[in-house]
């Protein structure tokens, strides 16, 4: 029935609109990275402060996340799509008009909302494309909403260069504009049926905790007090723990948890945690490796636009990697892609701890990396989405998308805390064996990874049942 009624209603560009679209969005969120220092010195602000340009757009997208997933289960998808995206182009607004830094925050955490769309995107995809059709879309997409950040990163600095903060931003709002445009165009209309009611306790509850778990991992300095830093964890993990107790109550959860907890399901999130975890715990190490002044007795010292530049690789070969997966799941099983994905990401780290001193190895390992990247990307949908029905596909993915969220997290706050470890007391820049025991923590994410999905379901494991 399903496939029939795909038959019926071919849509050709629609797969090229929602990839365009996802990473349009990708894009946009990836705005504030290369940004910060030019926030920090034009509105005069510290550097910490400046940070927050990237941070609140994080959070924002992971908080808005499963209240947009479960929207996009319902007749009113579409609508929720071009609301979303009509708010990031507002915040795109915010961000390009000289106004106080207060309103640049507000504009940069609507922009993160592109971010919860994603999931959408892939429930489009899946619904009104053929099988096979709608399997590549899926994949590109999730490849796309990771590898535009790589896109952004040395454009957005190059603009920032050679023509100042706000022309940057401006050109984000352009982009913003650019992505309604092309979801209004071509994102169907959905078919008739009762209409999704959201459990806002529990999308109170799980936002709470969410951004506490964020806040912990993201912002170190939460810890420059103990004592609040732990308060804020526990709260975190009692809401959560509330939430649990409210959606297992409730006639309509925000996300259904009995779904939530198939094994199938709970393994791909489980290694998207961690090789997320692992994915950017090397990849922030490159990227501040790669700036770090010859001065340090060790780095390439690049500066921010040749910096962006050295990303070029990692989005090329991300992207390739989302295109060849379907191909690869055509011969291997989904489970075995990912292995062999996860593999070239283990392979990136250890050459980088061989000889991190090189330009071309550096330069090799952040090409490898991404083509790893892109292939892990690629494929946590598929293994998320074979057991799961249709209509739950956008809740599903969106809570997927939120555990990235946190992997990424915490692979970044892992780099600065073992940087920070690994540098002596009154010096600038950490011992250069630092980023060697980095790239070699990367091995045991990734291999935790690879246990949660290579290795076969037995029913005696907790997360089989």
């Amino acid at each position: 029935m399903t496939h029939q009624l795909r038959s019926n209603r071919p849509n050709r560009g629609l797969g090229p609109a929602v990839v365009t679209v996802a990473f349009l969005g990708a894009v946009i969120g990836g705005v504030g990275a290369p940004l910060i220092t030019a926030v920090a010195l034009d509105l005069d602000v510290p550097l910490d402060g400046a940070q927050w340009t990237l941070t609140i757009t994080l959070f924002a997208g992971a908080i808005a996340a499963p209240v947009l997933g479960r929207l996009g289960s319902g007749p009113q998808r579409r609508a929720t799509i071009l609301i979303t995206l009509g708010l990031v182009a507002v915040g795109g607004l915010l961000t390009a008009i000289p106004l106080p830094f207060a309103v640049l925050l507000i504009g940069r955490a609507l922009q993160g909302l592109g971010l919860g769309v994603v999931a959408l995107l892939m429930s489009v995809a899946r619904e009104h494309l053929h099988a096979e059709r709608a399997q590549t879309t899926i994949a590109t997409v999730s490849v796309a909403s990771t590898i535009g950040i790589g896109v952004a990163y040395p454009v957005m600095a190059l603009i920032d260069q050679l023509a100042g903060l706000r022309t940057a931003y401006w050109v984000g709002f352009v982009l913003s504009l650019a992505a309604v445009i092309v979801a209004w165009r071509s994102i169907p209309e959905d078919a008739p049926g009762p209409r999704t009611r959201v459990d806002i306790p529990g999308a109170v509850l799980l936002g709470i905790g969410t951004l506490g778990i964020l806040l912990v991992i993201a912002q170190r300095s939460v810890w420059d007090v103990p004592w609040i830093g732990a308060s804020v964890l526990l709260v975190a993990m009692l809401t959560l723990a509330g939430w649990v107790a409210v959606e297992r109550r409730t006639t309509g959860p925000l996300i259904d948890l009995t779904l939530f907890a198939r094994g199938a399901v709970l393994r791909a999130n489980a290694a998207m945690l961690t090789s997320g975890a692992g994915m950017y715990l090397l990849f922030s190490a490159l990227t501040r490796y790669v700036q770090t002044p010859p001065d340090a007795g060790y780095g390439l010292g690049l500066s921010g636009v040749l910096a962006g530049a050295a990303l070029i690789p990692f989005s090329v070969l991300g992207f390739f990697a989302g295109r060849l997966t379907p191909w690869l799941t055509a011969r291997v099983s989904a489970r075995w892609a990912f292995v062999i994905h996860a593999a070239f990401v283990a392979l990136a780290a250890g050459v980088f701890a061989m000889s991190p001193g090189s330009l071309i190895v550096t330069l090799l390992s952040m090409a490898v990396l991404g083509f790893g990247v892109g292939g892990v990307s690629a494929i946590m949908p598929r293994l998320l989405l074979d057991d799961v029905p249709q209509k739950e596909t956008s809740s599903v993915l969106s809570i997927n998308q939120v555990i990235r969220s946190v992997g990424f997290s915490i692979g970044s706050a892992l780099a600065g805390v073992m940087l920070a470890i690994a540098t002596s007391t009154g010096a600038v820049f950490p011992d250069e064996r630092g980023y060697s025991i980095i790239a070699l923590c990367v091995l045991p994410l990734l291999a935790l990874s690879v246990v949660f999905i290579a290795v076969a379901p037995r029913p005696w494991l907790p997360w089989n049942t």
